[in-house]
């Protein structure tokens, strides 16, 4: 996570944390959380898009803030139904695009 695109995620992630200070190293820890939320939840959805306003951008924002209070096992309890929402409608995309 290093280009533009990354950066300004983390951004909006900060912000959507309220986290308004400069910190590198807390900068630097919450690129990991990002990353590893970005390879968790495309690992239970399939391909997904963090950089538009997307429900997978949304539920990313929200595995952060887990992740920093260190409730993942939480998270993926809390927001099981809107995950399997997601296969569902991933697995409905795949089938119409068979189709046609």
């Amino acid at each position: 996570m290093a280009d533009d695109k990354d950066n300004k995620l983390l951004n909006e992630i900060k912000n959507y944390l309220e986290i308004t200070w400069d910190d590198s190293l807390g900068d630097e820890k919450m690129r990991g959380m990002v990353k590893r939320g970005m390879a968790a939840i495309s690992g239970k959805i399939g391909e997904c898009n963090f950089y538009e306003e997307t429900q997978e951008k949304a539920l990313l924002f929200d595995y952060v803030m887990y992740a920093r209070a260190g409730e993942i096992p939480q998270f993926w309890q809390n927001y099981r139904d809107e995950i399997i929402s997601l296969q569902i409608d991933r697995k409905v995309d795949g089938y119409a695009a068979d189709q046609q």
